[in-house]
Formats: C-alpha cells, sequence, structure tokens
C-alpha cells in the first residue's frame, strides 16, 4: 500500500470538513497520512424512486445543449449576465 505522509500542518491550513471533525485547537499542528484504498470502489446504488426520474426525456438526451438552452435568455455566450 502507498501512503504519503505530511507532517507538521497547521490545523488552519487543513479543509475546513477535516478541521470540524478535530477538537483541536486553532494553532495546532497535525499528520496528514493519505493511502491508496484497498480493492475496487463500490458501484452507486440507491433504491430512491426520484433518482433518474428523467432518463427517459428525448429533450435531454444531448444535456450540455438543453442547459444552454435553459440558460440563453439570461446570459450571454460570454458568461455575462443579461440585463432584462
Amino acid at each position: 500500500m502507498n501512503a504519503v505522509v505530511i507532517e507538521h500542518v497547521p490545523l488552519a491550513d487543513l479543509p475546513l470538513a477535516w478541521r470540524a471533525k478535530l477538537p483541536l485547537v486553532a494553532s495546532a499542528q497535525v499528520r496528514v497520512r493519505i493511502e491508496e484504498e484497498d480493492g475496487q470502489p463500490t458501484p452507486f446504488e440507491t433504491n430512491d424512486p426520484a433518482f433518474g426520474i428523467w432518463r427517459d426525456r428525448e429533450d435531454m438526451t444531448d444535456v450540455q445543449a438543453y442547459v444552454r438552452k435553459l440558460r440563453e435568455p439570461r446570459y450571454s455566450r460570454g458568461g455575462t449576465r443579461q440585463v432584462p
């Protein structure tokens, strides 16, 4: 198993979600260990009936074109907002 260890990392340099899990003072330093996961990732599965509810919509086969069409009245091609 490959691992990367980074020592003496200031707590303030960690992502907010990581900091929330560590009940340490703000000036604390930590050791970060990143390891390769074992095995294959588990495939995404859900029993939620709402998941994939629009998968059979023929007007959404090209998702990027569909969203571009939705945004067209509000945004210019350069991404700037059009004033109504």
